[in-house]
């Protein structure tokens, strides 16, 4: 497997723990521990979890633990009048502060393919919307956060 893919199924891990914490309010290490023990890597209910790369994967959960309360105020200005982030179903929002974390604190990683990312996660979950909404949530925080850098080239 490539780093890209590694880092793929990485994200994707992510929005399931971050997930299963917003669920079960589990606390970070056990789901952590959990999720590096049993679900990286290895055959969960018959689907084959990809082999991610686990420091990357810690990274996202930690950081959007960690940013959680500046992430979701950017998500939440961002989203419609009247669509607070609570109201946004748990894996989207999973979805949304993952590729917050990554557009705000993970510089080497261009916002194009953090949205590109996310927007690929979210598909994963969702057949509607979803995926558009994402997409434009993640547009506008790469914008305000790294301004120019999804400026055309010229």
């Amino acid at each position: 497997m490539s780093k890209g893919e590694k880092r793929s199924a990485a994200r994707l891990a992510a929005v399931q723990a971050l997930y299963q914490m917003d669920i079960t309010h589990k606390p970070v290490t056990d789901v952590l521990a959990e999720f590096e023990a049993h679900w990286i890597g290895r055959e969960v209910e018959g689907v084959e979890m990809k082999e991610a790369e686990e420091e990357f994967f810690r990274a996202i959960v930690l950081g959007v633990v960690k940013d959680q309360v500046q992430i979701d105020r950017r998500i939440d200005d961002t989203l419609a009048e009247g669509w607070p982030l609570a109201r946004v179903e748990a894996v989207l929002r999973a979805g949304l502060r993952a590729g917050g974390y990554e557009l705000l604190r993970r510089k080497d990683v261009p916002a194009r393919v953090v949205i590109s990312e996310y927007v690929d996660v979210i598909r994963a979950f969702y057949e509607g919307e979803e995926t558009g909404m994402a997409n434009a949530v993640l547009d506008r925080m790469a914008r305000e956060w790294r301004p120019g850098e999804l400026e055309p080239r010229r």
